[in-house]
C-alpha cells in the first residue's frame, strides 16, 4: 500500500505562538503598573488606617489653606517686599506656580483621568475630611505648585529651602491624610514640581534676565 502524500498540513506546528516583543513589553508593563498601584492603594489604605488625632485638624485646615496656592503667594507677597534678591525669588516662584498649575490641571489629569480615592470605603475619620475635588487625582496640584514654588524660590533664596520644603512637604502629605489622594499622585505631583520649577527659572532667566539676575547671551 502507497503512502499518502505529504501536504501542508501534516508539517507539525509549534504548539505556542512566540509573543512578538512589543506585546510582551506591554504585559510587563502592564503588570509593574498594576502592582505599583496595588502598592499605591496598600499606602492609601494605610494611613486611612492609622490614628492620628493630634495630627487629624491641623492637616485638614493645612490642606484647606494650600488651596489656590493662598498659602505660597502669601509667602511670595512677603518675600516681593523683603529686598532685591527676595523679589527675584518670589518672581521665580510664581512662575515655578504658574506653569505647575497649568501642567497638573491642563495636561496631567485631563491625560490619565485617574478617580479620586473611596475615602467612605478606606474609613477616613470625619476628622480629616476637606472637600473631595471633582477634578481627575493624577497628579496632585497642590503638590506640584507647593514643591514647584519651594524649588525655584529654594534656588535663588537658598535660605528659604529648607522651610519651604518642609512645608511643600507637609501639604502633599496632607492631601494623602485628608483622602482626597494617593501616596502615587503626591510623588506624581512632586516631580512635576521639580520640572515646572527648572522651566520657569530657564524661561525667567532667558528673557527677564535683570529680574532673576542673569545676563542675556
Amino acid at each position: 500500500m502507497s503512502e499518502p502524500p505529504t501536504t501542508d498540513q501534516d508539517i507539525t506546528r509549534p504548539l505556542t505562538r512566540p509573543v512578538p516583543p512589543a506585546d510582551g513589553l506591554r504585559r510587563v508593563a502592564t503588570a509593574v503598573l498594576g502592582d505599583l498601584r496595588a502598592v499605591d492603594g496598600a499606602l492609601y489604605a494605610a494611613v486611612a488606617a492609622t490614628p492620628t488625632p493630634t495630627l487629624d485638624r491641623a492637616l485638614r485646615r493645612l490642606s484647606h489653606t494650600a488651596d489656590h496656592s493662598k498659602i505660597s503667594l502669601a509667602i511670595a507677597g512677603v518675600l516681593a517686599l523683603s529686598g532685591t534678591r527676595p523679589r527675584r525669588a518670589a518672581l521665580a516662584g510664581v512662575g515655578a506656580i504658574a506653569v505647575a498649575s497649568a501642567s497638573a490641571n491642563l495636561l496631567g489629569k485631563r491625560l490619565v483621568r485617574r478617580a479620586r480615592p473611596d475615602r467612605e470605603a478606606a474609613r477616613v475619620t470625619l476628622d480629616r475630611h476637606v472637600p473631595m475635588p471633582t477634578s481627575a487625582s493624577f497628579p496632585s496640584g497642590h503638590t506640584a505648585s507647593a514643591v514647584a514654588f519651594a524649588t525655584a524660590v529654594g534656588t535663588v533664596l537658598p535660605a528659604a529651602s529648607v522651610p519651604l520644603g518642609a512645608l511643600a512637604c507637609a501639604v502633599g502629605y496632607s492631601r494623602v491624610h485628608t483622602g482626597v489622594h494617593y501616596p502615587g499622585d503626591v510623588a506624581a505631583g512632586a516631580i512635576l514640581g521639580i520640572a515646572s520649577a527648572a522651566t520657569a527659572l530657564a524661561v525667567g532667566s532667558a528673557y527677564l534676565p535683570a529680574a532673576y539676575g542673569g545676563r542675556r547671551r
